[in-house]
């Protein structure tokens, strides 16, 4: 037996956004379909912290892997990270395994491409200028996904930590084709022009006053993942036509959709089917909330593996 290994770099190398966004299609149109195997996480306690367990199988696709991600608040006393996350990957006809990779990195890569794949099928077409709010890690990652679908011309860069802001900023800035970056700390200032607003924080309270939204704008929250948080504010998701990842856990986990009452048009994999429209006017309001699915991992791990096989990226170990 032979299993290859993948580093967060070899992950980034095998995944460019593009093919990201392309895995997160497939796996959301199997999940709406209902050709997904999708079993609650289960939760493991010890003293120290917590371990997720979070398997998937697509039917279609075939792609099967299981994300272990662990939580362990006293680690930075040990120089090490609070939260870690790894993938194996698994051949569906044997149940052997094929590659163990760095999960990181994997999951802001599909958490990205959600919110990429949500803009390209619910912002408008000539969408030019973008407000991001949070400069992390997946914040960065919800920017570049959109630059991949849209001809983003102009970003408000909105963070509480300037510096942080500045670096992210700088690293855009890198990018070819590269937006001009604007850090600004006047939410309203930020949103009331924007065409597509994203929001990657882990703030409890709403970001913004929907109300300052103009007609058109898209939307994505990505950040709040527990019934208390609620990034985006009630008069957003009134004013919007909301699409979930899906519904069950954005009804049981997300507050921007509990606290708001919301009521949920479609998922996003109905729209990729075809089954309901996205976007059906310029004008039109719209709003993408994902919570993160375990069928996003099977289907982005599946494509790092395929495209790491070509490129002979990682380090191939036998087990045997």
């Amino acid at each position: 037996m032979q299993i290859r290994v993948l580093t967060a770099d070899d992950v980034r190398t095998a995944l460019p956004m593009d093919k990201a966004i392309e895995a997160v299609r497939l796996a959301f149109g199997q999940f709406s379909s209902k050709n997904a195997t999708v079993p609650l996480r289960t939760r493991i306690q010890t003293e120290k912290g917590v371990t997720l367990l979070m398997p998937a199988h697509l039917h279609h696709s075939g792609d099967f892997a299981v994300k272990i991600v662990s939580v362990y608040e006293s680690n930075p006393k040990l120089d090490l990270p609070t939260v870690t996350a790894t993938v194996i990957v698994l051949d569906p006809d044997t149940g052997m395994p094929l590659a163990f990779m760095d999960g990181d990195s994997l999951t802001a890569l599909r958490t990205g491409a959600a919110g990429g794949l949500a803009a390209d099928l619910l912002a408008r077409k000539e969408a030019e200028t973008a407000t991001l709010f949070g400069a992390g890690v997946q914040a960065r990652s919800q920017l570049i996904a959109v630059m991949a679908v849209r001809n983003i011309k102009q970003v408000n860069l909105v963070d509480p930590v300037f510096e942080a802001a500045e670096k992210l900023a700088r690293e855009i800035e890198s990018h070819p084709l590269a937006p001009e970056i604007n850090i600004i700390q006047d939410p309203e200032a930020a949103v009331k022009e924007a065409d597509i607003i994203m929001a990657a924080t882990t703030t409890k309270t709403p970001l913004f006053n929907g109300d300052h939204l103009k007609p058109g704008a898209h939307v994505t929250g990505v950040g709040s993942y527990t019934p208390e948080m609620q990034e985006i504010d009630k008069n957003t998701v009134n004013r919007s036509k909301v699409v979930v990842d899906s519904r069950e856990s954005c009804l049981a986990e997300a507050g921007d959709i509990i606290l708001s009452n919301a009521e949920i048009y479609a998922e996003i994999g109905e729209i990729v089917n075809g089954d309901k429209p996205g976007r059906q006017s310029e004008d039109e309001v719209t709003f993408f909330k994902s919570v993160g699915l375990a069928a996003q991992d099977a289907a982005a791990a599946a494509m790092v593996v395929k495209e790491a096989e070509k490129k002979d990226l990682g380090k191939v170990i036998g087990m045997s």
